[in-house]
């Protein structure tokens, strides 16, 4: 891997659990579709069978994705917080004339804009990156720079 990916110790956890999942419970899931598909005979033109096999390539893809995204992942030690935000963090800002908005920043396996979560590669999570409590940051956007003020960190 060229660049060290990131995760929290709850992102972490979270694939670990969606990994144990995967292998223990949606594996026999899947093989019992495929069981049940072959014993129904002539499997050319059995759809049951070509949904199954494709459930097992997509299950197998996505337990291969995870195994390589823990085997080469550094997890963040959030202990060693020092009032700078890091990936971890949980940062309210505010941009001139908005209401103050709160952010957690995290690696790019972890992100999801919709519920807050940024990924540390964002613009606005890059440039909250290293600052601290009452900086202001610039974060240039398609739509041009942005100001936001750094309220609080956590």
């Amino acid at each position: 891997m060229a660049e060290d990916k990131v995760l929290t110790r709850e992102g972490r956890e979270k694939l670990e659990e969606e990994l144990a999942y995967l292998q223990d419970v949606r594996r026999k899931e899947v093989a019992a579709q495929l069981k049940s598909a072959i014993e129904e005979g002539d499997l050319r033109e059995n759809v049951g069978y070509s949904e199954a096999k494709r459930d097992q390539a997509f299950l197998e893809g996505r337990i291969k994705e995870i195994e390589n995204i823990l085997r080469n992942v550094q997890v963040i030690d959030m202990s060693k917080s020092n009032g700078h935000v890091q990936i971890g963090s949980t940062v309210t800002v505010r941009e001139e004339n908005y209401a103050p908005e709160t952010f957690v920043i995290v690696g790019t396996f972890e992100a999801d804009a919709a519920n807050g979560r940024i990924s540390n590669e964002s613009p606005i999570g890059s440039a909250l990156l290293g600052a601290k409590k009452g900086d202001k940051v610039s974060v240039a956007t398609p739509g041009g720079k942005i100001f936001f003020e750094i309220i609080d960190i956590n």
